[in-house]
């Protein structure tokens, strides 16, 4: 069993280099934000007040999230229903950073998110190498510039939506930097134990021959250790 944290603030990479990761190792993706946004639609499609931190709490822990099918075809499933389209909805977004900060929210997802891993998985997110698993084989800590991180975001929206601006990702994006960073519930810092890897100016391919050098690195000396 082989557990991969990946942690990085938005837009540094982490979804497609674990998804790579995972799919290279033949291990279970799990796509944390993912998981956040599900939850944000669920409050959105309800009568809870996302000011009510309580009542997001209690429905975050009793509402049913899944993820099923390979890394590159994960899908999100609400209540038995399939969301991965509408997950990706700006306004999920959004509700998703603001609801991602409270407690009750956190505690519920990270029992999840421990039950999916325990198989051997490569799991992406804020907290995973701080919290969910501080004991993971291996810790990647994925940074990078604001500007280019707000650069590949923004590629990502104009595709969407021809009206998306720079300016407004690269604010949004230091708005939910600010938020993650502050929070008083696992703020996002990188781990002690993590390899950092800086991505500004590499490509995706270049970071990810950097990130499998450390997973076999890891695997030689367990494997010399037994």
């Amino acid at each position: 069993m082989l557990i991969i944290a990946i942690d990085g603030p938005s837009g540094s990479g982490k979804s497609t280099l674990g998804r790579m990761l995972a799919r290279e190792l033949n291990l279970l993706y799990i796509d944390t934000g993912s998981m956040y946004r599900a939850v944000a639609l669920a409050v959105m499609e309800s009568s809870v007040s996302s000011q009510d931190d309580v009542a997001v709490g209690s429905l975050a822990a009793r509402v049913d999230i899944d993820l099923r099918g390979d890394p590159d075809s994960l899908r999100v499933f609400l209540e038995g229903r399939d969301v991965t389209e509408a997950l990706r909805a700006e306004d999920v977004t959004h509700m998703s950073s603001i609801i991602s900060t409270i407690p009750g929210v956190r505690r519920a997802m990270v029992a999840r998110q421990r039950e999916l891993g325990k198989r051997g998985a490569v799991l992406n997110g804020r907290d995973i190498g701080t919290v969910v698993f501080p004991d993971a084989d291996v810790k990647f800590f994925l940074t990078g510039s604001a500007q280019e991180r707000a650069q590949r975001r923004f590629e990502e929206e104009r595709a969407k939506d021809k009206s998306a601006s720079f300016e407004a990702t690269l604010a949004d994006m230091n708005e939910r930097d600010r938020r993650d960073e502050t929070r008083t519930d696992s703020p996002l810092v990188a781990a002690d134990d993590a390899i950092v890897v800086d991505s500004t100016g590499l490509s995706i391919e270049e970071v990810f021959q950097k990130m499998m050098m450390a997973v076999n690195e890891r695997k030689t000396r367990g494997q010399h250790a037994n």
